[in-house]
């Protein structure tokens, strides 16, 4: 059957004609070429007692279907205070959507739920904002003033997220630049998604309202590297503090990138600082691909302002729709769309392993709320639908020479709002890259999640007075400051720590730990840093962890066997024992490994013996697999006793 056009050919040709690079053979030239530009906006919970403006209990989570009540809202926009609406909230009321909040009695109450006015902020997490803010060397603000951030997508029952700023304009120490800081902000988290799938939106209050602090630097990242290496020294620099919260969903960033003539698009939520390198350079490119789509319809269109679509629709039956993944007996609606002059643009490249259509296709899921698979296009291959097919397809809308076509299908009600972002998401490839907010996958790609707010949905709290903060309360708030994290890298490399083992470290804040047991046990920082990187970070991974267990627990055994005078080595095997079974003693865990103390002199005289029997059973004059035969003889009585090192130096061949 003949093809109207591969896609796949055009995608690769139009990656290397916009000279895209993967990210592990681009180097900083590359980066300079397509003017790669990024800044943070980093979240990080507060650990405090109660949330940020209720008197529930904040980390107390629940499970998807462990809830004791629904409510369901329908969220509509509002008036800023200079009479106009922000592009957000217009784009969410037009979805439909049912918001659901699933509610546990535990953990939220009759404000979380938009019932009654807020209490007063809670000054725990204000002072750890304080403490954070003259940490990032921010500038206090001298009066809280608690405002109103609109957000229309459900996240938040009341429509708004409250916010207020707490310190401006700082700076954090990279490895080879300083980045400046612009805010530091106080804010409440919002609900957690369950699902979203058609306009039924679910979400769990759990985590509602607890203390978030967003710390937001300027865009001063020039390549993907640095964008992650800003991250974790802010993430590094919140735990030094002890004051915030770890584990997964703590811990959140959105990395706002452009490129050279592209704008700020904010990559929401990323959860995985390893994502940051990746999701970058792919967001970059992808607005350096959209300026090429954008000089290649500038030059087909005389008139932009005037480009339209036109659409008919037709009946399934005249299309082998069911190769599309449209059930049979489909209620849909099935719509076919021209766009005129676009031949090639659906295909273009804009991210590995998607193209300009895929953006179409995520703006029906998103904002019609038609579920995937939602359309398939004339760039397509033909044996999903068939040559003659996309003959009628363009014979019934008029088709002219170079234009392309779409066959899209909805329920009736999403049909009209569908041709709109269709027109919509067209129009603006004229213009370039638009404004919008998108969300990250693992593998580095993104797709659209919705246009990216503007500064119209920011407004006074009426419902809140303004807090003065007091120049002594702040001074003392100075002198209880941890040490910075610049220098505790520094520190790091002078105790000779691996460098590999640098971000478990810091992201545990486990500094003050090797202090205390280099210090006080004389253990050598260096090994309690493998100790923990190495050992237990497997033994984490391979097992779940009891509440009763601690990073202290680890100097509780390195001085156990201080102590006793027994060799580090054996902490690595007694280590997974005492992660498994935190309340056991040490003494026991010995037991268990069937551990026999004995002298170093009782060990190494067994040395000539070993020797003397393995040159009288070798096969191989290797004097190191010699070495290797006489160290397994010995490794089982000599962990523990003496180190491994000192043993393999005395046997000699």
């Amino acid at each position: 059957m003949k093809q109207l056009f591969d896609p796949r050919r055009n995608h690769a040709e139009t990656e290397q004609k916009i000279g895209y690079i993967p990210r592990k053979k681009a180097t900083q030239a590359d980066y300079d070429r397509i003017g790669f530009m990024s800044g943070l906006e980093v979240h990080q919970q507060l650990k405090t007692k109660e949330k940020l403006f209720c008197h529930c209990p904040a980390g107390i989570f629940q499970k998807p279907d462990d809830f004791d009540a629904e409510l369901i809202r329908h969220m509509r926009p509002t008036l800023s205070e200079l009479g106009e609406y922000d592009g957000t909230a217009l784009m969410e009321f037009r979805t439909r959507k049912n918001i659901i909040y699933r509610i546990k009695n535990e953990t939220a109450c009759t404000y979380d739920v938009d019932d009654t006015p807020p209490f007063p902020l809670n000054r725990e997490a204000l002072s750890h904002a304080i403490d954070i803010s003259l940490l990032s060397k921010l500038k206090v603000v001298g009066e809280v003033h608690i405002t109103r951030k609109q957000y229309l997508d459900g996240s938040i029952p009341t429509g708004f997220q409250r916010t207020a700023i707490i310190g401006i304009e700082g700076e954090i120490q990279l490895k080879n630049k300083k980045v400046r800081l612009i805010q530091l902000s106080l804010e409440e988290d919002s609900c957690r998604e369950v699902s979203d799938i058609g306009h039924v939106r679910i979400y769990r209050t759990d985590r509602l309202g607890m203390p978030l602090i967003e710390t937001v630097t300027y865009p001063e990242f020039k390549n993907p590297d640095e964008v992650k290496e800003g991250a974790d020294y802010i993430r590094f620099l919140n735990r030094s503090t002890g004051k915030v919260r770890s584990g997964i969903g703590s811990t959140r960033a959105d990395v706002n990138v452009s490129c050279k003539g592209g704008t700020r698009v904010e990559i929401k939520g990323v959860a995985h600082t390893g994502w940051m390198p990746e999701l970058t350079h792919n967001e970059c490119f992808r607005q350096w691909a959209l300026l090429a789509v954008k000089d290649l319809l500038v030059k087909r269109v005389a008139n932009p302002g005037d480009w339209k679509i036109t659409s008919k629709e037709v009946k399934a039956k005249d299309f082998k729709l069911e190769n599309l993944g449209v059930p049979k007996n489909s209620m849909s609606k099935v719509y076919i769309v021209n766009l005129p002059q676009f031949q090639g643009i659906l295909s273009h490249f804009t991210q590995p392993g998607k193209m300009f259509a895929d953006d179409l296709s995520d703006r029906l899921k998103v904002i019609a709320c038609i579920e995937k698979p939602n359309m398939v296009h004339s760039e397509m291959f033909e044996d999903a639908v068939g040559e003659k097919a996309w003959g009628k397809v363009r014979s019934l809308l008029g088709s002219k020479e170079g234009d392309a076509q779409i066959i899209f299908w909805g329920p009736d009600d999403d049909i009209k709002t569908a041709l709109e972002s269709i027109e919509e998401r067209c129009k603006m490839a004229f213009l370039g890259v638009p404004n919008e907010t998108r969300k990250s996958f693992d593998d580095g790609t993104t797709i659209f999640e919705r246009v990216l707010p503007g500064a119209d949905r920011m407004y006074p709290d009426t419902d809140s007075a303004p807090i003065p903060l007091d120049d002594a309360a702040i001074n003392e708030a100075r002198q209880r400051l941890p040490v910075l994290v610049s220098e505790r890298l520094d520190q790091l490399l002078q105790w000779n720590v691996p460098q590999e083992t640098f971000t478990y470290v810091l992201k545990n804040n486990l500094v003050p730990l090797l202090e205390k047991a280099q210090s006080e046990l004389n253990v050598p920082a260096r090994f309690t840093a493998s100790l923990l990187a190495y050992t237990l970070k497997s033994i984490q991974g391979h097992y779940p962890q009891l509440p009763d267990f601690s990073y202290e627990k680890v100097y509780d055994l390195l001085r156990f066997l201080t102590e006793r005078n027994l060799d580090l080595g054996i902490a690595r095997k007694m280590l997974l024992h005492q992660y498994q079974h935190p309340k056991m003693d040490f003494d026991s865990i010995l037991v268990t490994l069937n551990f026999r103390q004995l002298s170093r002199e009782d060990i190494l005289g067994k040395i000539p013996f070993l020797v003397k029997k393995y040159r009288e059973i070798r096969t191989s004059h290797d004097e190191t697999a010699g070495l290797r035969w006489v160290m397994g003889n010995l490794n089982r009585m000599a962990t523990g006793n003496v180190s491994l090192r000192e043993l393999s130096g005395e046997i000699k061949f």
